[in-house]
Order: C-alpha cells, then structure tokens, then sequence
C-alpha cells in the first residue's frame, strides 16, 4: 500500500514537496529507526558466533567478486565492441551497494575532471 502512495505522490506532481520529503528525508529517517529498533533487541551473545561471522566474511567475498566482475565483464565488452565503455561502470553495478556508483564516479573524476561516470552508473 505504502509503495502504491508513493508512486503516486510522485507522479502525480501534486504534493511535490512532500513526495521530496518522502524520497529523501523521511526514508533515511526510518531507517535510522528501524536499524536501532533491530538492533535493540539484538544479544551479543546470539550474534557473535562463527556462523554469524562466517556470513559476513561471505558477504565481503561476494561483494568483492561481483565488483571485480563487473569490471573484468566491461574489460571483455571492450574487446569485443567498437563503442568503448569505461570498465568503473562495471563495478558501479552492485546493486547492493548503492554507494558503489558514487564511489566510481569519484574515483573516476580524480583520474580525469571532465570523466562524469554518475549519470552512467
């Protein structure tokens, strides 16, 4: 339900301050909330036991892997394509990560100012 009024707030223009609201303030506040009400109820000794950190140290590893794909995948396109892409587009894909995009284009500007990957990623 509350998915369905948010894409109405947004498209419909009529509320837009409140669908800016919405989309940027109110959703990061919620989050905050939701993380410290999980958290909470969390125990320490529950949470820290070799299977709990075994997931994590997967996640990394699985992180790690998707954004070397990602960039060894946009090395390969290269090869084989003649409208060439630059290969930090590829690691901007983890769509875990939403940062990863930003991270990317940063990293891409340091290397070149005039290099604005966002848009892309």
């Amino acid at each position: 339900g509350m998915f369905c009024f948010g894409n109405l707030m947004r498209e419909s223009g009529v509320v837009e301050r409140l669908s800016d609201t919405v989309q940027n303030g109110l959703i990061n506040i919620v989050t905050i909330f939701l993380g410290l009400s999980v958290g909470a109820k969390l125990v320490a000794d529950k949470f820290l036991q070799p299977q709990t950190l075994g997931i994590l140290l997967l996640g990394v590893i699985a992180f790690g892997i998707g954004t070397a794909a990602g960039v060894l995948m946009a090395k390969l396109l290269n090869l084989c394509s003649k409208n060439k892409i630059n290969p930090l587009i590829g690691s901007a894909g983890v769509s875990a990560v939403p940062m990863a995009a930003r991270v990317s284009n940063k990293v891409g500007l340091e290397s070149d100012p005039q290099n604005f990957l966002l848009m892309h990623a």
